[in-house]
């Protein structure tokens, strides 16, 4: 008889470990289950306020395999619209409901279990009082859900955006472009919390040249609404008029299920995995993607850092080892880009308020440069601002913020602090060097030198 794969989520990190699963055991060998409470099966989540905003002309571009190319190309048992409720360790099977079949109850046995429900997007209570037109933006249902009202009749005129995080500041540009009043609330000083301050401030200078009215250091405390539809945002500092508003808040990691079902959780909240993604005391269970947490390679401490290239990263090491190879996954540092219009922004490793926290003596290096040779037709600025440890001298953090191929300059960077290079190894790199690409100092070069003065190497 089949040993049994029973997969919970069907995106990216669930559906990665199932194929890695099926490429390496036949369906006589391993029968594949995966159920999905959505409709959709492999999409680009990160891609949805694009489409949103009109950059990306169809939603379904955003999907990289279907439900159905799964059933017929790579024998996996799908089942959208289904969503599990429970979790039985001992009997080893799940219970799921049919969402569109009367909440029909299914009883699934497993012999292997992936966990992979993903993350939940932070609901303030004034959220959860159902009022329409207040959207997350979490899944391709929940896109879906916000760019059909953004089609209603009449269209709404204004929107709220409440927090300043990636999703936040890329959902109120898409505002923007789909001709709506934006107006961006951040609790914190500034939006973009996820690098320093002094590079989130040109952050948000940019926002405001896009008519993004940004408000910083405020926070909601309610809605108005007129026969259930949002009218209102209340802050703690007046009223914003809203047709739509669109939660930023971040996310947490969706572990009630596996709370319930006896799985450990770590310090994050998110599911404590093994470096092969097994989770820890529970045979048999695997757990990858966004409701997992990870080791930082900089601070070997334990971090929930959500992303889509980390999420199909565990579920290939999950799905390689359930079919009978070896993977580990490694860790994480952060790596991340976004973009605001025309300027870039990315960081990798630690910030300074996180290098403070976990006892990092350090030193920081920011400097100005131009993303070609300044003579070069298309020659624009970047910032990079670099963090290096006192005595070893070795990288703990960068940001980037700048215009035309400043972001992707965070990768020699994440590079360097992935294998523990210190800024001085760093002077030394080979890069590459031609005028219509980068000055015969790259800025990533001319960064790290400023990090080496500080330093008092040279």
């Amino acid at each position: 008889m089949a040993e049994r794969l029973v997969v919970i989520g069907g995106d990216a990190a669930g559906m990665s470990a199932a194929s890695q699963a099926r490429r390496r055991r036949t369906a006589d060998d391993l029968s594949i289950v995966a159920f999905e409470k959505g409709r959709f099966t492999s999409y680009s989540a990160c891609g949805i306020p694009y489409w949103v905003g009109g950059l990306v002309d169809e939603r379904d571009e955003l999907i990289a395999r279907r439900p159905e190319v799964f059933r017929a190309d790579y024998a996996i048992d799908v089942r959208t619209r289904h969503e599990v409720v429970d979790i039985d360790l001992d009997r080893r099977e799940v219970v799921a409901v049919a969402l569109d079949e009367g909440r029909r109850e299914v009883r699934e046995p497993f012999d292997q279990l992936v966990y992979a429900i993903g993350a939940l997007p932070v609901q303030p209570h004034w959220a959860k009082e159902g009022v329409s037109g207040v959207f997350g933006v979490q899944t391709l249902d929940d896109g879906d859900a916000l760019h059909a009202w953004l089609l209603r009749d009449p269209k709404p005129r204004h929107a709220v955006v409440v927090g300043g995080g990636y999703i936040g500041v890329e959902m109120a540009e898409a505002m923007v472009n789909r001709g709506l009043t934006a107006t961006l609330v951040e609790r914190g000083p500034q939006p973009m919390s996820t690098v320093d301050p002094d590079m989130g401030a040109l952050v948000t200078d940019k926002l405001r040249t896009l008519g993004i009215d940004v408000r910083t250091g405020l926070a909601v405390t309610g809605l108005d609404h007129r026969d259930g539809v949002v009218t209102a945002v209340r802050t703690d500092d007046g009223t914003i008029p809203a047709d739509i508003v669109v939660l930023g808040l971040g996310i947490r990691p969706n572990t009630a299920l596996a709370r319930d079902a006896g799985l450990p959780l770590g310090p994050t909240g998110g599911i404590r995995v093994d470096l092969r993604m097994r989770v820890i005391g529970a045979p048999g269970v695997w757990a990858v993607g966004d409701c997992v947490e990870s080791v930082h390679r900089v601070t070997g401490q334990p971090v929930h850092i959500p992303l889509g290239t980390h999420a199909n990263k565990q579920g290939r090491v999950a799905g390689i080892n359930i079919g009978g190879g070896y993977a580990t996954f490694p860790g994480v540092i952060g790596t991340a880009v976004t973009r605001v219009c025309d300027l870039e922004v990315a960081r990798t490793g630690l910030l300074s308020v996180e290098a403070d926290a976990a006892g990092y003596a350090f030193v920081t290096a920011t400097v100005e440069s131009t993303n070609r040779a300044g003579y070069f037709p298309g020659a624009d600025f970047m910032t990079i601002k670099l963090l290096a440890e006192r005595g070893t001298g070795r990288l703990l953090g960068a940001q980037i913020v700048g215009r035309s191929e400043a972001a992707k300059r965070i990768d020699p960077l994440a590079v360097a602090l992935w294998n523990g290079m210190t800024v001085e190894d760093m002077v030394g790199l080979d890069l590459g060097y031609a005028p219509p690409y980068a000055p015969v100092w790259d800025p990533v070069l001319i960064a790290a030198r400023k990090a080496v003065e500080a330093l008092g190497v040279l």
